[in-house]
């Protein structure tokens, strides 16, 4: 994932305590969770309409998160999805903005005309960052832990575009757009294919991990060698959705990817502590890469 900083007023909103006739305050609005933060679309949709790739999000979103427990303590109130449709030459990314909007994740994508399966599964990944915490300006790529989170982020948006696709088949947010379900499996299906192509003959992830160790740990993105670990993650994704709770407890460390990874795994299981999070995952990854 390429991270670039830029800066946007967003127009904030605020509350005032109200005082019933005997004086008890009101109690305070609910603070926005990532499956419920307001999103928001701008940017170059054009000839696909605003409206619409709105709604594609919103399902994509429910698909990933729906029915996961949400333990950050650093969620966004908002969600800003910024289509750039510049031909590649900004790619997916999470902007990484200043301060002065502290509550707003903002997603930058790149589509072509109603390419609805790359658009949920970009801001499927996009959305996986977000969710580990890394949506805030402090949070740049660095080596040498930064792959570890890119398997994760695209296995969360694999994971989401097969539930995606069974709630298309069953109710798509188009009148009559049914069988376009599996137009998303194939994109799925395709995207898992090529990557399980790139995993080579190692009889099992903790070779392949050995193998490639020295190389992964120079990438900020899904590059290089990463994409070979994602079937797998997406297996574990699939296999044990509780597992999935813990990325919410990424990164909440002062040096977060740039920890070496025996480091960053204890880092992780601490914080999954602190948050109330099954802590499965930390535990899953150091056996599925013999991490000693």
């Amino acid at each position: 994932m390429t991270r670039r900083q830029g800066l946007r007023l967003l127009a904030g909103g605020f509350s005032s305590a109200c005082l019933t006739i005997d004086s008890v305050a009101q109690p305070a609005p609910t603070k926005p969770t990532l499956l419920s933060a307001p999103v928001s679309v701008r940017g170059n949709w054009a000839p696909s309409l605003p409206g619409a790739a709105a709604q594609v999000i919103t399902r994509m979103r429910d698909a990933c998160l729906t029915g996961l427990k949400l333990v950050s303590d650093r969620q966004p109130a908002k969600i800003l999805v910024d289509a750039h449709n510049d031909g590649g030459a900004t790619p997916p990314s999470i902007w990484l903005h200043p301060n002065d909007q502290p509550d707003t994740a903002w997603i930058i994508v790149d589509i072509s005309e109603r390419d609805w399966s790359r658009l949920a599964y970009q801001f499927g990944h996009e959305l996986g960052h977000v969710f580990c915490n890394s949506w805030g300006p402090d949070a740049k790529s660095q080596v040498p832990c930064q792959w570890l989170e890119e398997v994760f982020v695209e296995s969360f948006s694999i994971r989401g575009l097969a539930i995606m696709a069974r709630g298309w088949a069953k109710k798509a947010p188009f009148t009559g757009d049914e069988p376009f379900s599996r137009y998303i499996d194939k994109y799925r299906n395709d995207t898992l294919k090529k990557y399980k192509d790139l995993l080579g003959e190692h009889p099992d992830m903790a070779s392949w991990f050995w193998a490639n160790r020295s190389e992964l740990e120079t990438q900020t993105g899904m590059s290089g060698p990463t994409v070979a670990a994602v079937p797998a993650m997406v297996s574990e994704f699939e296999t044990n959705s509780a597992s999935i709770v813990d990325l919410g407890a990424l990164n909440r460390w002062p040096t977060r990817s740039a920890a070496p990874l025996k480091d960053y795994l204890h880092l992780w299981e601490n914080s999954c502590s602190e948050l109330g999070a099954p802590g499965l995952l930390p535990g899953r990854v150091r056996s599925l890469f013999d991490v000693r």
